[in-house]
């Protein structure tokens, strides 16, 4: 799995809509907030609005807001519809495995899939939520990150 400036950026503008529920956000105020470029955030705004985590509003005083509440946005589906499969590798991938000609007894393949496990789990129990409140769930218990 590797997160490009793409899924980095798109958390971080959930986070600012998420900090600030009341209000339509312009652009520009996220990208300055955000420290994102604006045609590159303009960009993903519009992906995010596909995808259904925002609306927009247009005119003077128009912008974005989260289309659901935050308990409903998960980290893991964002970052896996914004950049792909989670797994480091195809070879454990679980949505879009590559066949490797190494596989049969590799001594890799189960620390792939344990890492792809690991990060699935955790990313697929957290939400925008549980990000906005510091609190990341290890296991079966939840710690506070701030």
């Amino acid at each position: 799995m590797k997160v490009s400036t793409r899924g980095e950026y798109a958390l971080r503008a959930l986070i600012l809509l998420g900090q600030h529920p009341e209000e339509v956000i312009p652009a520009a105020d996220i990208a300055a907030k955000t420290r994102v470029p604006l045609n590159y955030l303009e960009q993903i705004l519009l992906k995010l609005k596909k995808l259904g985590y925002v609306t927009s509003k247009r005119g003077i005083r128009g912008g974005y807001t989260l289309r659901l509440p935050p308990g409903q946005i998960v980290i893991g589906e964002v970052i896996r519809r914004l950049e792909g499969p989670l797994a480091p590798m195809g070879c454990v991938s679980v949505t879009a495995y590559e066949p490797c000609p190494l596989e049969e007894g590799c001594l890799l393949k189960p620390l792939w899939a344990l890492v792809r496990d690991t990060v699935a789990r955790l990313l697929e129990h957290t939400t925008l939520a549980d990000l906005l409140q510091g609190r990341l769930q290890t296991g079966k218990e939840r710690m506070d990150v701030r």
